[in-house]
């Protein structure tokens, strides 16, 4: 049974109760009008600017004053950077004397770019058409501004569904249906597009280079002969179109001032259309926090921060080292952790936030008892008003890490709203196989698991149940993919396939659910799951099996496969629920989301949750702790210093995670991981100077071959401060599997139709162009979050529900449906009888399966969430529809 109580200490386990609490420096209180003397020329702009509440500090001060030549404004988490870009294109318009024309800002987000102009249109002296007229954009709007201006017409096919489904018509049509997954390949190509390289040029030394070069070939083709072109096309041809100098000339004439948002962020191709435009003049503005660099799978280059003033010599250089959004606590924690890197700029950020509290830290004994902490924790601080709902983050490292947590609020009904991940952790295409086999075992003529089954068949879902339905119409079958065995296009082995895939679903109802997962993955499903180049796909393999492993550990607590569906569909049709009576995105609701996708984000209160060592670090940038027999078995070989790379961008990824708190920080840190033991993250052991072994070291110093095992116990770390070097580079794997893409497109057809000299150089986006740049902000989000082995990335969803039972907001929401509201209905449900856990669950009907376990029991299940006794009671819930199993 979960410990229903969660402890919170000052210091992560490992760590020695003499060791402190690192603290960041208190920051100076002069702002612009103690720093900016009333005789000074530009002193009238500092005092306009304090008037409406804008007082820059020192370093803001210098970059805001910057005038011509290129400078790198490193600007830390929380430190006000969006405020010193609207405040320099001020700055250039009132005291320079810029034309606001020749103004380009670039940044990333279509929300980010609506909110610079906004800071800008708020200034003072600036007049409306002077805001208007300065072009704060996303990298993909300027270049498809460009490329409408020069006669491209082609319509943009950015939703990826629809990519999808193309893909997969492809994949039919080459006879490759099962060989690929299509959010693999288009993330392979887009990889490809980012390096400015052809399609045509992509790899073919394997039979499955070749295959998935095939299918790509034929999706580019797809395109072309429709007249469309995506997202990534976008940027490729608008950078080909740079090259040309009657294009380019007039552009550098006009832009005499260009500043870049988020500059770690930016991929070659982005880099390399900015270096054109200020190629002329090298009146460039970048703004970037290397210690951020965190998508570097995504095609972001450390070295474009790293190396700026090699690549623009004379380069001036301003820190924006003042934080105004965390406590000194949580800002020394994040710094002192990632100070540990060896390839970043130096810098230590001071304090001028609100105080809070200190962190706190937590080592439950596994995800289930994390989630039931943290959420009791949670719904204990909002009904003593310590914070509401929307004050709270919960932050994980990857989809799969918040399946427990996402259980516990939907059973429990805490309003939440999870950001750009699958709904449902069971109704993942990944998972979704295997709970339908599942399924099937119980009731073999279950429809809707059918579809799911044919796939690891290797059979064509379409044709397949197209045979399967002209069979049944003829002679009914208890088990209905029986038919299969029949079927003349299908060889002798695929027959017997069918047969012996039939005895394993007839098998399935008796083990326990765990038992079943592992035997079918045993039979067939990792066999079928790992189709494809490794070589190319090694990420996507690595993510679906962290997923497989989470639904192992999810399993674990079940009794008997009919209780794992029952509980399965209770939470999908819960969801559904949550999901009818949704409120808007700015509803009383709790942040659930990847730390990927929370950077730029700000919380007064952050959980972050595994803060262990195999998720964060990831246990695919810790492979030089692997014994040497093990790591020959690995699917691609990485060296010491590829893995240094990563484990430093998971070290940069721990730092965004505490630097998303303002006054409160959570961190909790499982002591097992999928069954196995996980220790306490290394990142955190260091920010409090702790020795992490070098385990490489340690093998090679070793005389007899043996060395000290990291997390073998407290003896093994010192206080000393001091931590091991690691190799400088820059990597570009995908140790989260983050799958989300941008870069950009190469093309054979560049020539493009130019419309006269004398045309409007702003021509407008088309009303297609400003729908589609809906779509492309919701995948320009999606860049920061991760791929997902589903491969399926949706709208982020806002949930409210009645809430903590205790608390005021949940009261008086209880009764929020009469206008406009969904229609509800009374069933009948088992509610947990224990005062701290709230989960309850609907109640099987009567007859409801056609097929039960034997071990399935006619009284009460044990509670899903704490294991403890439940008993009978009612409840109103929505109607929803009809639940398809």
């Amino acid at each position: 049974m979960l410990s229903p109580n969660s402890t919170f200490y000052p210091r992560p386990l490992g760590v020695t109760p003499a060791a402190s609490l690192p603290q960041s420096p208190s920051a100076p209180l002069e702002t612009s009008r103690q720093l900016v003397a009333s005789d000074e020329r530009d002193a009238p702009y500092f005092r306009s600017l304090e008037e409406v509440g804008i007082r820059l500090n020192g370093p803001q001060i210098s970059a805001v004053r910057h005038g011509k030549g290129p400078l790198l404004t490193l600007a830390g988490a929380g430190c006000g950077k969006t405020t010193v870009l609207a405040a320099r294109a001020g700055y250039l318009m009132e005291v320079s004397g810029a034309h606001a024309g020749s103004i380009l800002l670039v940044t990333f987000t279509n929300k980010a770019a609506t909110e610079m102009k906004d800071r800008i249109a708020s200034l003072p002296g600036i007049r409306p058409a002077a805001a208007r007229a300065v072009q704060a954009r996303t990298f993909h709007s300027f270049a498809l501004t460009l490329l409408r201006h020069y006669g491209v017409q082609e319509e943009i096919f950015g939703e990826s569904r629809a990519q999808h489904t193309v893909l997969k018509m492809l994949l039919r049509q080459n006879g490759m249906s099962e060989a690929f997954q299509p959010e693999s390949l288009l993330a392979m190509l887009s990889a490809w597009k980012m390096q400015g390289s052809e399609t045509s040029d992509l790899p073919e030394k394997s039979q499955e280079e070749r295959d998935a070069k095939r299918v790509l070939l034929g999706y580019e083709a797809w395109k072309r002969d429709r007249n469309k072109m995506d997202f990534d096309d976008i940027l490729l041809r608008a950078a080909a179109l740079l090259r040309d100098p009657a294009v380019l000339g007039p552009l550098q004439q006009r832009f005499q001032y260009i500043m870049v948002d988020e500059f770690q962020d930016t991929n070659s191709l982005q880099y390399e259309i900015v270096q054109k435009l200020a190629a002329a003049h090298r009146n460039l503005m970048v703004v970037g926090d290397d210690d951020q660099t965190i998508y570097t799978f995504n095609g972001a280059r450390q070295e474009s921060i790293l190396e700026f003033d090699k690549v623009y010599p004379g380069a001036r250089i301003v820190t924006l080292d003042i934080n105004y959004r965390s406590d000194a606590r949580i800002l020394g924690l994040g710094s002192e952790l990632v100070a540990r890197n060896k390839r970043r700029r130096d810098k230590r950020l001071r304090a001028a936030g609100h105080r809070g509290d200190a962190p706190r830290f937590a080592t439950p004994s596994n995800a289930e008892e994390e989630a039931a902490w943290v959420v009791n924790q949670l719904c204990q601080q909002v009904e003593e008003g310590l914070h509401t709902y929307r004050d709270i983050a919960i932050l994980h490292r990857t989809a799969s890490s918040s399946r427990a947590i996402f259980e516990q609020l939907v059973l429990k009904d805490v309003p939440f709203v999870q950001h750009g991940a699958s709904p449902v952790f069971y109704d993942q295409s990944l998972i979704r196989p295997l709970m339908d086999h599942m399924r099937l075992s119980l009731n073999p003529r279950a429809v809707d698991a059918l579809p799911s089954a044919l796939g690891p068949l290797y059979v064509s879902r379409d044709a397949g149940l197209e045979w399967i339905q002209r069979s049944e119409e003829q002679q009914a079958k208890k088990y209905p993919l029986i038919h299969l065995a029949k079927w003349d296009k299908l060889k002798p082995f695929q027959q017997e396939q069918v047969k012996e895939r039939i005895k394993l679903i007839k098998s399935l109802a008796k083990l326990k659910p765990v038992i079943a997962i592992q035997e079918m993955r045993r039979q067939f499903y990792d066999k079928y799951m790992e189709s494809g180049d490794p070589s190319i796909f090694t990420h996507y393999k690595e993510t679906m099996l962290e997923t497989l492993d989470e639904f192992e550990a999810a399993a674990k607590k079940f009794e008997t496969v009919e209780e794992f569906i029952q509980f399965a569909d209770e939470l999908s049709r819960r969801h559904r629920e949550m999901e009818s009576l949704r409120r808007s995105q700015d509803s009383d609701a709790v942040q659930l989301m990847t730390i990927h996708r929370a950077k730029g984000l700000e919380f007064p209160c952050v959980y972050w949750i595994g803060a262990s060592e195999g998720i964060v670090p990831h246990s695919t940038a810790l492979r030089q702790d692997i014994p040497e027999d093990q790591k020959a078995a690995l699917t691609v070989q990485q060296t010491d210093a590829e893995l240094d790379m990563a484990l430093e961008e998971e070290r940069r990824l721990a730092y965004v995670a505490i630097t998303r708190a303002k006054q409160y920080l959570y961190v909790t840190s499982p002591a097992s991981h999928h069954g196995k033991p996980a220790d306490v993250s290394r990142f955190l052991l260091e920010a409090f100077g702790m020795e992490v072994p070098d385990k490489r070291k340690n093998r090679e110093d070793a005389p007899n071959g043996n060395h000290a095992s990291y997390g073998s116990g407290s003896s093994n770390w010192k206080g000393n401060g001091n931590t091991n070097g690691k190799a400088n580079g820059n990597e570009s794997r995908n140790g989260n599997a983050a799958y989300a893409r941008s870069g950009s497109r190469p093309q054979g057809r560049d020539a493009v139709s130019p419309v006269q000299r004398g045309a409007d150089q702003r021509s407008a986006i088309r009303q297609s162009d400003r729908r589609d740049f809906e779509v492309l902000d919701e995948r320009d989000e999606d860049r920061l979050s991760e791929r997902r082995g589903s491969g399926q990335i949706r709208n982020h969803k806002a949930f409210s529900t009645t809430g903590v039972s205790q608390t005021a907001s949940s009261s008086s929401s209880s009764g929020s449906h009469s206008s406009g509201a969904e229609r509800t209905e009374t069933v009948a449900i088992w509610k947990c009888s224990s005062s701290t856990c709230k989960a309850w669950l609907r109640q099987k009907p009567d007859g409801a399966s056609a097929k039960s376990s034997k071990k399935a029991t006619s009284g009460p299940p044990p509670c899903p969430l704490c294991s403890g006794t439940m008993e009978a009671g009612t409840r109103k819930v929505p109607v929803t529809s009809r639940f398809g199993r």
